[in-house]
C-alpha cells in the first residue's frame, strides 16, 4: 500500500512536466510545412498563451537536419529564417502575423516551440 501512494505521488509530480514539456515539441515529415500560430485556436499548432498581441516565438531545432521557419501576413512571405541543427531563434511575432515550420530536408525535422511575452513597451 505504501509503495502504491509513493508511486502514484510520484506520477503525479512528474505527469504534468512530462505533459507540459512535449506540448510545444513538434516533429514534421520530410517536405512538410505547419502552421504553428496565428489562425488561432483549433487551427495552430501550437498554443500560443500571448494569441492576440505582440510576442516572441522561440523555435529551437531539437533534430539533426536544417529547417526553416515562415513569417507570413494575410498570405504575403514576409521573411524566410534557416534554422540549423541546434540552433535557436528569437523571433519577434506580430499580433497578426502567421508562424509556419518548413521541413526542406528529405527527412523529418524536430522542432520545439515556446512563447514569451514582451515586456520592453
Amino acid at each position: 500500500m505504501k509503495n502504491n501512494l509513493i508511486l502514484l505521488l510520484f506520477a503525479l509530480l512528474f505527469f504534468p512536466v512530462t505533459l507540459f514539456s512535449q506540448d510545444n515539441n513538434f516533429e514534421l515529415k520530410a517536405s512538410q510545412s505547419m502552421l504553428m500560430t496565428g489562425k488561432g485556436e483549433g487551427q495552430d499548432g501550437a498554443k500560443n498563451p500571448f494569441y492576440g498581441q505582440d510576442c516572441y516565438a522561440i523555435v529551437k531545432n531539437i533534430g539533426t537536419k536544417k529547417f526553416s521557419i515562415r513569417i507570413q501576413l494575410k498570405g504575403k512571405i514576409l521573411k524566410t529564417i534557416p534554422i540549423l541543427k541546434g540552433e535557436i531563434k528569437k523571433i519577434k511575432l506580430l499580433k497578426d502575423q502567421e508562424l509556419y515550420l518548413d521541413s526542406n530536408s528529405k527527412s523529418k525535422i524536430k522542432a520545439s516551440l515556446d512563447f514569451k511575452e514582451i515586456k520592453d513597451r
